[in-house]
């Protein structure tokens, strides 16, 4: 299978697209940063009607790599306004406004922080139980891993990603056979 850019979105982001998942992230390489902004620019309007955002959390002009960020910002939203959600991002120095201002503060986190920054992954979907216990066990002690190292009920974790792999695999049947990605995404 011939690696391009929206083979590689529809694998890192089936689950997002089916409306299983609010968001994830990919990483993409591209000489010309003009075209990889286009790219994403492009997508973004294609899949705005679906629900679906897409947009460039952050590039670094000297490997040209990219991290595109896909996200259902009504699902994003929703999550991220759980008191227990909301609390942990206070304690992390995140603003109380809203999505975007969130959204911006987790940029500047990636782009000039020398750790990753961890709690990313409540931006992408993942329980708290699981971020927080990551963090506090240093990526150790997990119950399952997966798309991500769980720390709470290994059997719900591994029904979890069981689903988002039948449905990559299905999406990637689909998406190869032609079906475009603009149909793959479904309006939630």
């Amino acid at each position: 299978m011939q690696r391009n850019f929206e083979t590689s979105f529809v694998t890192q982001c089936a689950p997002v697209l089916a409306g299983l998942k609010v968001a994830n992230l990919f990483r993409w390489v591209e000489p010309d940063a003009s075209a990889m902004h286009a790219m994403a620019e492009r997508w973004a309007a294609e899949l705005k009607p679906k629900g679906v955002t897409v947009s460039i959390i952050k590039e670094c002009p000297i490997t040209h790599a990219y991290l595109v960020y896909v996200y259902r910002a009504k699902s994003l939203e929703e999550s991220l306004q759980q008191p227990d959600v909301q609390q942990y991002l206070l304690r992390e120095g995140y603003p109380q406004g809203g999505l975007q201002e969130c959204l911006d503060h987790l940029s500047r986190c990636l782009c000039c922080e020398a750790e990753f920054p961890h709690e990313i992954g409540v931006f992408l979907g993942y329980p708290l139980e699981d971020v927080v216990g990551f963090v506090a066990n240093k990526g150790k002690n997990y119950t399952f891993c997966g798309y991500w190292k769980c720390y709470g009920d290994p059997a719900a974790a591994q029904k979890t990603f069981e689903r988002f792999r039948k449905c990559t695999e299905v999406y990637l049947r689909c998406f190869q056979s032609g079906t475009p990605i603009t149909r793959l995404a479904v309006a939630v």
